[in-house]
Order: structure tokens, then sequence, then C-alpha cells
């Protein structure tokens, strides 16, 4: 977006400097979309404003939106009434590594390129004294990478895996384990009906936070996790003793990592 109102201000981002005074910040969505990122982005957008004082510029598509320099102006206004909303009003990419570069719509003949400078660059032009970034494990990376170029940078955690160093709960986590345990709590009664062994894969990637906690809660019989090795014997024995205790049903919930 080449926009007069963006260039009232321009400031600079060069490799290795930080701005001290924040007047105006970014703000942008990577990776995957779950519950919880316009809340996010509504929390961020009305604490700078009525707080601080301080404008928000929203980064369209993830960092796509910072290198080929594709934003628009967050108000209170435009955040109002997300709340409830599903996936992220300023759009996402897990695609748009700025050190890794390849357009989105590209061909796999097009090799990825490193286009840090012109991320840089679009800092600048937009005016931004600091960036906000609400994503996971990769798009914090990037993050970190950034912030060692001399951007002033805000990580936000978001990730169902719940994967994130240093984190409790990430957003996106409560509402994967809900799903994931609603589905356990269905699966009982249809396994317990027909006396069967009832397996249910759920995501977690290769962290075993959602199939812990939701089998937990949905009183399974068997968990694996990929943090904790297991053998299929282990498996088998542990259901057949519950037959012998004359119970008709088990459920085995395995994270998708194991």
């Amino acid at each position: 977006m080449a926009s007069a109102e963006w260039s009232k201000r321009p400031r600079s981002c060069e490799r290795g400097v930080v701005t001290a005074a924040i007047r105006r910040i970014g703000v942008l969505t990577g990776g995957g979309d779950c519950p919880g990122l316009n809340a996010a982005l509504r929390a961020v957008v009305r604490t700078a404003l009525s707080r601080h004082g301080i404008e928000v510029v929203g980064i369209l598509d993830g960092y796509a939106g910072l290198v080929e320099g594709s934003g628009r102006p967050l108000s209170e206004a435009a955040v109002a009434g997300t709340l409830s909303r599903g996936g992220t009003i300023i759009g996402t990419s897990n695609r748009s590594d700025p050190f890794r570069y390849v357009p989105e719509g590209a061909g796999a003949a097009v090799a990825p390129a490193d286009r840090s400078a012109e991320a840089l660059r679009q800092i600048g032009r937009f005016g931004i004294d600091a960036l906000v970034t609400i994503g996971g494990d990769g798009t914090l990376a990037i993050a970190h990478k950034l912030a060692g170029l001399g951007v002033a940078l805000v990580g936000v955690p978001k990730t169902i895996d719940n994967d994130i160093a240093a984190t409790d709960a990430s957003i996106g986590f409560d509402s994967a384990l809900t799903i994931a345990t609603e589905a356990i709590d269905r699966l009982q009664t249809t396994a317990d009906a027909h006396h069967r062994v009832m397996v249910l894969e759920v995501m977690g990637r290769y962290a075993g936070w959602i199939a812990l906690r939701a089998g937990i809660a949905g009183g399974s019989e068997v968990i694996l996790i990929p943090e904790i090795g297991y053998g299929a014997e282990h498996v088998a024995s542990a259901i057949r003793r519950r037959i012998q205790r004359g119970k008709r049903s088990s459920i085995v919930v395995v994270a998708e990592g194991a």
C-alpha cells in the first residue's frame, strides 16, 4: 500500500538500529488461523490507541504484507465486534518467510530468496517503530531473526499445539482442547454400545499437550504422545486387562506426532 498517510512521518529501520520512541506499531498474524486471533488484534489496537496514543498498522497476510508493503490502519472501529469472529481480519500466511521468500502463487520452480532487506524498508516506509507478531514457532522464529536485524518486537504466542517455550498456554490451545475432549465424549458411547476399541488421532504435531489433556479429561484408557516412547504390545496389554475386568470398550488417544 503506497499511501501518503504512511509517508507523513517516515522513520528508518536499518540493520542494528532500534528506534527509541514508539509512536506507531505494526501488527501481523502468521501461520494457521485459530480462535482468538481477532481478540488478540483487538486487544493490541485498543491498548495502543486508548492507553498510549500509539497508531497501529495492520500488516496484511502475515509476513507477505511486510515484504510486499501491504497494510492498512487499524482503528478501534476496525476491530469492533470481532471478539467472536473466527479467522483473522488482516489475513495470514504460513509460507511467507522474508528470509526464504516465495511469492504467493509462484510455482515450485521459483527458488526462495532472502528479502529481509525489503521487509526492513517497508517497516521504515510504514513509519513503524515496533512490530507485534502473533503466531506460532515458525512466526516467532522469523520474528527473532528480525529482532537480530534491529526491529523492536513483541511476540504473542499463538498455536493450538501449545509448543512455544516458556509459555503456559498459547492462543488457540484451549479451543483445540475443548473440541478434542468433545470428540472423545462422543466416541465413548459408541465404543461402549458396539464393544469396540476406538482410536482417536488429534493434532499437535510433535507436542502431546492436546492428546494428554483431552485424553485425561475424556477418560481415555490409553494416551500416546511423542514425548514418551511406547510399544504396541504395551498398548495391547492395557486393552486386554480392561477386557479381563469386564470392560466393554476402550478409547485410545494418539497425538499425531506419536
